[in-house]
């Protein structure tokens, strides 16, 4: 580890030692659990730890604070989207319900779905989303959001694009 790599993490590791009670005790006050602010808590410090380049910061908390609500609404948003899944599943009336293994495949898979259309505007998403999941073709997908058939062709264009990209990455 060259001294540029220990003076980051000395640096941060100060910061941890600053204020991580204080980010755990205001986490706490927004999420279901003491376990879930803390784990939000050190995903926000390895995320800085993992930065390149961290000069010192002015405002610390204000930082960190940035850092925890996109964790925590990455959080919420994987939550939302499993129970989503998970209503879904409750209310077909099919006798094969899928196994825990596929049930937790295909969560994994809807979250990568998820973080791959990440900053895409809403109607980009549920565009792809409509499409891709419900089966819906174009002229379906353009009644359902009230959107042009050419706008459907563009958002999915603008999706696929996006996907593509990050894949490759």
């Amino acid at each position: 580890m060259s001294g540029a790599d220990t003076s980051h993490s000395d640096y941060v590791g100060g910061l941890f030692r600053s204020h991580y009670d204080w980010l755990c005790s205001r986490l706490h006050r927004h999420l279901d659990s003491r376990a879930h602010a803390e784990d939000i808590a050190a995903d926000t410090f390895v995320q800085l730890l993992s930065a390149p380049g961290v000069v010192p910061i002015r405002q610390p908390r204000a930082l960190l604070t940035t850092i925890a609500q996109r964790l925590m609404y990455q959080l919420w948003r994987r939550r939302d989207l499993e129970r989503a899944y998970l209503d879904a599943l409750d209310n077909e009336a099919t006798s094969t319900a899928p196994s825990p293994e596929e049930l937790a495949q295909m969560l994994e898979a809807l979250h990568a779905i998820d973080q791959l259309l990440d900053g895409l505007p809403a109607k980009v998403k549920a565009t792809f989303l409509l499409s891709q999941l419900n089966g819906l073709t174009y002229p379906e997908i353009a009644a359902e959001l009230g959107i042009s058939q050419r706008s459907v062709s563009d958002y999915m264009t603008r999706a696929f694009n996006r996907c593509l990209r990050l894949c490759l990455e």
